[in-house]
């Protein structure tokens, strides 16, 4: 994309017609998206593809739209990079997968569907070296397998351990069990089907990620505060009747991986778990291994999520589908995200390139109620052990139709940081996951932060950088 066009595309966002359109987050002026797919670092640039409607605010006709950036921070629209093929085995939508690198050339291995079942086939396409244009040719690497059981297959995952390729991917059985499949991956253009590897039935997974279907499987080594790394595997977690709703949300097991002394394939033994995001508006994440080395070498993985738009949860006004098809556009992608493992607890924080959207400061150091921009930053510290009991609230309007967008509380030497980009909230709490979170001003609206005693917030305006 030339200068002139990624400087269109940012205006586009800073001028948009809908207040509630996001400007830091990158995405078309119009159409739907959801799950970001292909996320990757190739040849200096990172790249973020995400499952695309361009003709209408709904999910369908699902194609991959793309963007990318040297920085995380200036991103630059591409043009739809995979399309349905008529007769094709994707002629249903190219759905969720990944991109690597194959011997130096870029690869899709996506969800192929010609029906809207839950049968699908692992696609493969081959793209430039700018991974602008892709040659689709219906290349089938794995089909459904051939087991009774296995009754619905999604989203292919490919990850590395011990020098050789592997790959999993979600899937739904008879017995009513989400499940984890495996598959040995010398070639990606044929996909070796190993086994079913992991379902609920596995104790920390019932706790921790219960499901019908693991959609978008992620497995990716993190550091540990401490020292050394540990395997995150993360799954959204699908149940029927789900349209967009997800009230399971997004769960993740940490643990080790091992090798099987009889087969050689990789065992994850899972020690622990949780929630991935703790907001009703965050699903199908895709997580890009960075680097398999310690905190020393930088983050070792980055995790974007989608946010989809919705009638309103937990007492936050939403919108309707009419108002949804009015405005022309539907669904944004997080901040990128930096995994670790603290205190044997998965913690995310924003990517450190996101603080290039700092701007002009607002408040320092203020307490008690504050006025915050609908384009900010805010950093909120806890007070001393002294202090009073309360909440953080982040509230938009006032009177009879004010609304509780976000409320958390505190502690001492523990930090808030949130950012809100129109209709979408983000709050990171140190040492624990993000919350993600969709709210719509309405004219004249403001948002303002209530404090408890002690606490105090740095607040920022966010800008484009130059």
């Amino acid at each position: 994309m030339t200068d002139l066009a990624l400087f269109d595309s940012l205006l586009s966002a800073s001028t948009h017609q809908d207040p509630a359109f996001p400007r830091f987050h990158p995405r078309p002026a119009q159409g739907w998206i959801n799950d970001p797919n292909g996320v990757s670092y190739i040849n200096g640039r990172y790249h973020v593809f995400f499952q695309y409607n361009p003709l209408s605010a709904r999910h369908s006709q699902i194609q991959w739209g793309h963007v990318s950036s040297v920085d995380l921070v200036r991103w630059e629209e591409h043009p739809v990079a995979l399309s349905p093929q008529p007769g094709g085995p994707d002629s249903a939508g190219c759905w969720t997968g990944v991109v690597t690198s194959d011997d130096g050339v870029p690869t899709a291995c996506y969800s192929g569907i010609q029906d809207h079942g839950g049968h699908s086939q692992v696609v493969i396409a081959r793209g430039s070296s700018d991974l602008v244009t892709w040659e689709q040719n219906g290349h089938v690497a794995a089909s459904m397998p051939n087991d009774p059981l296995v009754t619905a297959v999604r989203d292919p995952f490919i990850f590395r351990f011990n020098g050789a390729r592997y790959a999993m991917q979600g899937a739904g059985l008879a017995d009513g069990r989400a499940a984890l499949l495996l598959y040995t991956v010398d070639s990606l253009d044929v996909w070796e089907y190993q086994g079913i590897w992991l379902t609920t039935a596995d104790p920390v997974a019932a706790v921790h990620t219960p499901a019908e279907i693991w959609e978008c499987p992620q497995l990716v080594q993190v550091p540990v505060s401490s020292g050394g790394s540990a395997w995150v595997m993360m799954f959204s977690l699908w149940l029927s009747g789900d349209d967009h709703e997800h009230a399971n949300g997004v769960g993740h097991l940490i643990g080790s991986l091992t090798e099987d002394p009889d087969s050689g394939l990789p065992v994850f033994v899972a020690s622990a778990g949780g929630k991935s995001d703790l907001g009703r508006d965050f699903y199908a994440p895709q997580v890009m291994q960075l680097s398999y080395g310690s905190a020393d070498t930088g983050p070792a993985a980055l995790l974007w999520g989608w946010a989809n738009e919705g009638p309103g949860r937990d007492g936050r006004r939403g919108r309707t589908q009419e108002e949804i098809d009015d405005a022309g556009w539907a669904g944004v992608l997080t901040h990128p995200r930096i995994l670790s493992v603290v205190d044997g607890s998965l913690a995310i924080s924003p990517a450190p390139e996101v603080d290039a959207y700092r701007g002009a400061a607002v408040a320092s150091g203020a307490a008690g109620p504050v006025v915050v921009p609908g384009f900010a930053e805010v950093l909120v510290g806890g007070g001393s052990s002294g202090s009073g009991s309360g909440s953080v609230e982040l509230v938009l309007g006032s009177g009879a139709d004010a609304q509780v967008v976000y409320s958390g509380s505190v502690a001492e030497g523990e930090e808030l940081r949130i950012f809100i980009d129109a209709s979408l909230v983000e709050v990171y709490r140190s040492g624990s996951v993000a919350t993600t979170l969709r709210a719509y001003p309405a004219p004249g609206e403001d948002w303002q932060l209530t404090l408890p005693a002690g606490a105090t917030a740095d607040v920022w305006k966010l800008t484009l950088p130059a």
